[in-house]
């Protein structure tokens, strides 16, 4: 498996959700001015794979990434539309096998120690944890720590400016995803400036010495 960037690009990996694929380049132009420079694009709307496209055409300085992969056809899908990594919010043994195919960094999601041990099986050792808070959280994630300390994660869902810190500083934490610094009136308002304020500061938050 590729060395995922993912993990250590910074502290927090924006998750978008593009309703108009027009949004899509000056959102991620903005999220990078502030130094959130890794970019999950969730496949939850039509626009998103134009919205890929388009950032991975226009935006060099983002690492644009595809998220909410459920088969193998949206790993292929997303491949072609620039994606660089593939998040998916859990696993099957068909989609694991075209992550793996593709050639780009991945992170399969897990909420239970079963799944961490069967992808550390199959040589993952990077991985969502997903839903974060409902999953079980921080005391969780601190449980696996001492019995699979090979396993790294990038916990996301329901994580916030304020739970951040508390996930970053886990010694098998290399990143948290969320979308608080992209809130949704701040989008349908085009108020960038005010999107790269919140990615700076999210930018900034302690990375536990995990994240760079």
């Amino acid at each position: 498996m590729p060395s995922s960037p993912v993990l250590d690009l910074a502290p927090v990996l924006p998750v978008v959700v593009i309703e108009d694929a027009a949004d899509a380049v000056p959102l991620a132009r903005a999220l990078v001015a502030g130094g959130l420079p890794a970019i999950e694009v969730t496949l939850r709307t039509p626009a998103a794979l134009d919205a890929l496209r388009a950032i991975s055409r226009e935006v060099p300085g983002a690492v644009v990434g595809a998220g909410t992969l459920l088969t193998p056809g949206h790993v292929k899908e997303s491949l072609a539309a620039g994606a660089r990594f593939l998040v998916s919010p859990g696993w099957t043994d068909l989609l694991l096998e075209a992550m793996q195919g593709s050639g780009v960094p991945f992170l399969p999601g897990v909420s239970t120690t079963s799944e961490v041990v069967a992808l550390l099986e199959r040589g993952v050792r990077e991985m969502k944890f997903f839903p974060a808070q409902a999953a079980g959280g921080t005391a969780y994630l601190a449980s696996l720590a001492g019995p699979l300390p090979q396993a790294r994660f990038c916990p996301t869902g329901g994580i916030g400016i304020n739970s951040a810190p508390e996930y970053l500083a886990l010694p098998n934490v290399g990143c948290v995803g969320g979308s608080w610094m992209i809130p949704a009136d701040a989008v349908a308002a085009r108020d960038w400036g005010r999107i790269e304020a919140l990615a700076r500061e999210a930018a900034a938050l302690s990375a536990g010495g995990t994240c760079r």
